[in-house]
C-alpha cells in the first residue's frame, strides 16, 4: 500500500475575520487553488484551534482549502469564551462562512471533535456537502465522555493520575464538575493551571508512542485555555444535542461519499465508536489504521488522510 506524506507548506491567498453573534469573531483563511474543490477543515477539541500544518493534507493545485477557528478557539476571539458557544451556533457559523466565501457545496474534513461537528453540520445541511472525510470518531455521548474522564486510566494510568490528583480527593467522584468550576474561575492562576492539566492529559493520551513535543504543545497557554474550557463546557452540556442524535440522523447523509479513518489503539476516542458509526453507515469507506492512536499526525493516520483527499479528487 502506498504511503502518503503531507503536501509542502503553503500560505493563505486570503484571510479575514467574521463576526458571529454579539461576542465572537472568527478567524478564517483560504489557501490552495481559488478555483479548486472547496474543502473545509474542522479542528478538534472543541476548542483546540487549527494551524498551518492542517493546510498540508490537501493538494493545493486541486483544492480550495478553507480553515477557520471555531468560537473561542485558536485565533478567534475571545479565547476560551463559552458564552454563546453551542453546536447549533457552530453549524450556523459554518453556513455564514460558506455564504461569505460564495461556496455552493464543500467537502467536510474533520477529526475527533471535528468529526462530531462534521456529522452535525452534514445532517443539518446535507445539500451543502460534497462528502465527508472523518478521523478519530467522537459522537460525544455520555459513555464516551465517561471513558475520557475515567475509563482511560486503564491504558494511561500515569497521565490519568496527574489529571485527577490536581483535584482534591473529595471531589474526584465528579471530575467534570470539579474541573469546570476551576476552568471558569476568574483568577488566571486557577483557570490556567486547570487548563494546562486538562490539556496535557489529553495530549499525553493522543499518540500510540510517547510524544513530548505534542504534550508540550497541548499544555501551552494558547492551546490549553481554549481546549480545556470549551471541552468542559460542551461535555457538561452534552454538546447541546439530543443523546445519540448523530447516529439517529445518519440516514440524512448516507447517500454522500464518505471515508472513516480510525486508529486501532485510539485511547481518546476508542474504536468502538467508529465501528458503531460504520455499522450505521455501511456505505462509507472504513479504514482501520493498525498501528496508530488518536492524533492526525500519527504516520499511518496521516497517510490515510492524505490518501483520502487524493481519492476524493475523482468525484469532482
Amino acid at each position: 500500500m502506498r504511503t502518503y506524506s503531507l503536501f509542502p507548506p503553503i500560505e493563505p491567498f486570503a484571510k479575514g475575520r467574521l463576526a458571529v453573534g454579539d461576542i465572537h469573531e472568527l478567524y478564517w483563511e483560504q489557501s490552495g487553488n481559488p478555483n479548486g474543490i472547496p474543502v473545509v477543515f474542522l479542528h478538534g477539541g472543541p476548542g483546540a484551534g487549527a494551524g498551518p500544518m492542517h493546510r498540508q493534507f490537501f493538494d493545493p493545485t486541486r483544492y480550495r482549502i478553507v480553515i477557520f477557528d471555531q468560537r473561542g478557539a485558536g485565533r478567534s476571539t475571545p479565547l476560551g469564551e463559552t458564552r454563546e458557544n453551542t453546536t447549533p451556533l457552530l453549524i450556523q457559523d459554518m453556513e455564514q462562512l460558506r455564504q461569505l466565501l460564495g461556496i455552493e457545496k464543500w467537502l467536510i474534513f474533520g477529526g475527533s471533535w471535528g468529526s462530531t461537528l462534521a456529522l452535525a453540520y452534514a445532517e443539518t445541511h446535507p445539500d451543502r456537502c460534497l462528502g465527508l472525510i472523518l478521523r478519530g470518531i467522537f459522537l460525544c455521548r455520555k459513555s464516551e465522555i465517561d471513558w475520557f474522564l475515567y475509563g482511560i486510566k486503564a491504558i494511561f494510568p500515569e497521565a490519568w493520575r496527574d489529571f485527577t490528583h490536581y483535584i482534591p480527593e473529595s471531589e474526584r467522584n465528579d471530575l467534570l464538575h470539579a474541573y469546570q468550576q476551576r476552568l471558569q474561575d476568574p483568577d488566571p492562576k486557577i483557570h490556567l493551571e486547570a487548563a494546562r492539566r486538562w490539556s496535557a492529559f489529553e495530549g499525553s493520551c493522543s499518540t500510540l508512542l510517547p510524544n513530548p513535543a505534542l504534550v508540550s504543545h497541548f499544555g501551552s497557554n494558547a492551546v490549553a485555555l481554549g481546549l480545556a474550557r470549551i471541552e468542559a463546557h460542551y461535555f457538561t452540556n452534552d454538546i447541546f444535542l439530543p443523546e445519540n442524535s448523530l447516529l439517529n440522523n445518519i440516514h440524512r447523509i448516507r447517500h454522500l461519499p464518505a471515508t472513516i479513518i480510525q486508529g486501532r489503539y485510539d485511547g481518546v476516542c476508542p474504536i468502538i465508536t467508529a465501528d458503531e458509526l460504520h455499522q450505521a453507515w455501511p456505505e462509507a469507506t472504513y479504514q482501520i489504521v493498525p498501528d496508530a492512536g488518536h492524533s492526525a499526525f500519527e504516520p499511518g493516520i496521516l497517510s490515510a488522510l492524505v490518501a483520502a483527499t487524493e481519492n476524493f479528487k475523482r468525484y469532482f
